[in-house]
């Protein structure tokens, strides 16, 4: 009686503990979330994982440098541009009638300066690893890739290739991360163009690097802020930097695309 009643204890101790490895194998990190008395665990994309969402409309509001952006300045007006020799040298040679004969009425709506062209912005995720940005003015469109994105071998366009991730709130940056987290991305490969559409030049050689981040007011408002840095070791001396502010839209109410003008 005595060993039988040992084999029984062991036998119940051996199907309890297969039981308790099958469930934990068979599920992987489902089967670990089910012991635990959790849900399943989404996919870890980048759209998944998202801290903060930008998709939607959003309209520009014109805070700063007014006279750049709603009018065309004149031909040599730099102003806080910080052009080198090169750079001013081009600059001054600035001819849109040559810009629209070549069908290069773009050149001032590539990768850095496009969001700081007065209109509308349509954000959506094209799928899990790429996040989409039309814009109606130019009729410009820029892919956000995330992960290991490999450029096209195609020739160089305005928007250039750009490169994306994510920066969760005390995630290392150095101005501070605003609660929840950022957009960062960083683009090149871009076609030369102007950061201003009075040909303040940018080179093949331009770097753009950019904080997308998200805020909202007590009003309600949500805004957009989009803190770009341009590099360019052909016409610039020193980092050109722009803030530029977005307001959430609720549709697609004004969204009016119109093409690139050289003038």
């Amino acid at each position: 009686m005595k060993y039988k009643f040992v084999f029984v204890t062991a036998l119940i101790v051996a199907l309890t503990s297969a039981n308790l490895w099958a469930q934990a194998r068979g599920g992987g990190a489902a089967g670990a979330a089910g012991q635990r008395g959790e849900a399943p665990q989404p996919p870890h994309t980048p759209r998944a994982m998202a801290p903060i969402d930008l998709t939607g409309y959003w309209v520009s509001i014109v805070t700063e440098d007014w006279r750049f952006r709603m009018v065309t300045p004149p031909k040599g007006d730099f102003a806080s541009v910080p052009l080198n020799q090169e750079g001013i040298r081009v600059g001054n040679q600035w001819d849109p009638a040559k810009d629209e004969a070549a069908g290069e009425q773009c050149k001032s709506y590539g990768a850095p300066a496009i969001m700081r062209v007065p209109g509308r912005v349509h954000i959506t995720w094209e799928n899990d690893t790429t996040l989409k940005a039309e814009m109606d003015a130019g009729q410009q469109t820029r892919l956000f890739h995330f992960g290991e994105f490999q450029p096209p071998a195609t020739p160089r366009t305005w928007q250039g290739n750009s490169v994306a991730s994510w920066e969760t709130a005390g995630g290392g940056r150095g101005r501070g991360a605003p609660s929840g987290g950022s957009l960062k991305v960083v683009t090149s490969g871009m076609r030369a163009g102007y950061l201003r559409k009075n040909g303040v030049p940018y080179s093949e050689k331009a770097v753009v690097t950019e904080y997308y981040d998200r805020t909202t007011e007590p009003n309600g408002d949500t805004w957009l802020i989009v803190t770009t840095v341009v590099n360019d070791p052909t016409y610039l001396n020193q980092e050109f930097i722009t803030s530029t502010h977005f307001r959430k839209q609720a549709d697609a109410s004004g969204w009016n695309p119109q093409p690139c003008t050289a003038r």
